[in-house]
């Protein structure tokens, strides 16, 4: 969606003034603001350029959609060796910029945080080849997959830490279906949170089993050492969902951080239906889902009401301050 359709989706113009508009609360567009008093001033707040900065992001994050088409559909795609799938993962020091040229010093897997989708079906034979080009040891342990002890990837534990410059081999089959993740175990609390992560979804034999949906989105929470982030960006950075009037859509919240995120929708409730890969025997209905370090949550959500959502991390330092909105958020766009 561009910038123009997402305004024409709202019933704002595109000139200066339709941007002011959108960058009040959607509610409140046509309240007459005062200018700010002597009294507000003295107290140290200076609301208009409060107000500037809020209304600058929200243009920034309205001129970049459809600008990172990664942000969504970074797939990482195997070659075949006589029925066996084989990916290829390569462990990499990068600079990595999530927004605006806000540059950290990452840790990747394959040049990018996070690391590209593994998305296979149950039953697949997997051969994963993981090589270190890091200056460090490393280690990736498939984070809710059911696989042999050996492949477990916990240095000391279940195999010796990949040295650099040295390849190690992860081999099994893809038994338990559902969202899983995959990350370093072994000097984590640095490698994982400088984006050393990734998304590792079995599609299930019996599709049956699965939601027919019209969009099918990963969301991964990640904080502290690249600051608070969605797949590896920080608002307004970051990209928006976009579906259809009618349109049932399915999130995957993966937790990647050192921190708990209450993800809030506005506007559309959310069905969650599924916790750590397993289909949950009761769902139920939530506005806020509380996610918890290396937890994944799978909701569905029927675009019944049309406008632009926030969606966001609601402890509120992650997402918004006196300059407006920053880390975790975005929006769910629901046009006609």
């Amino acid at each position: 969606m561009q910038r123009r359709d997402f305004l024409k989706l709202l019933g704002i113009g595109v000139g200066t003034a339709g941007a002011a508009r959108l960058a009040q609360p959607l509610h409140a567009q046509e309240v007459t603001h005062e200018m700010p008093t002597e009294t507000t001033a003295a107290q140290g707040v200076d609301w208009v350029a409060m107000n500037e900065h809020h209304r600058a992001g929200v243009n920034t994050f309205l001129n970049n959609i459809g600008q990172d088409p990664q942000f969504w559909g970074n797939q990482l795609q195997p070659t075949l060796d006589n029925g066996v799938k084989v990916f290829d993962i390569r462990c990499q020091e990068v600079d990595w910029d999530t927004g605006g040229g806000m540059v950290f010093p990452a840790i990747t897997y394959n040049g990018t945080v996070p690391g590209p989708t593994i998305r296979v079906d149950e039953g697949d034979q997997l051969r994963l080849n993981v090589t270190n080009e890091m200056s460090q040891p490393t280690a990736i342990h498939w984070h809710g997959l059911l696989v042999p002890n050996s492949m477990d990837g916990v240095p000391f534990v279940t195999q010796e830490p990949i040295m650099p410059s040295e390849t190690f081999t992860y081999e099994f089959t893809a038994r338990n279906p559902g969202s899983h993740m995959y990350h370093s175990h072994i000097n984590a609390v640095e490698q994982v949170t400088r984006g050393m992560l990734g998304a590792f979804i079995i599609n299930p034999k019996d599709t049956n089993r699965e939601p027919v949906v019209q969009g099918d989105y990963v969301l991964i929470l990640n904080d502290s050492t690249l600051g608070f982030t969605l797949n590896g960006k920080g608002f307004p950075y970051t990209q928006p969902i976009v579906a259809k009037l009618g349109d049932k859509i399915r999130v995957r919240y993966m937790n990647e951080g050192l921190m708990i995120h209450p993800m809030h929708l506005h506007g559309i409730p959310q069905l969650v239906f599924a916790k750590d890969g397993y289909t949950l025997p009761t769902p139920y209905m939530a506005d806020t889902v509380l996610i918890s370090p290396g937890e994944r949550f799978d909701v569905l959500i029927d675009c019944t009401e049309l406008g632009a959502w926030a969606f966001h991390c609601h402890i509120l330092n992650h997402a918004e301050g006196r300059d407006g909105m920053f880390g975790m958020v975005t929006a769910l766009v629901v046009n006609g």
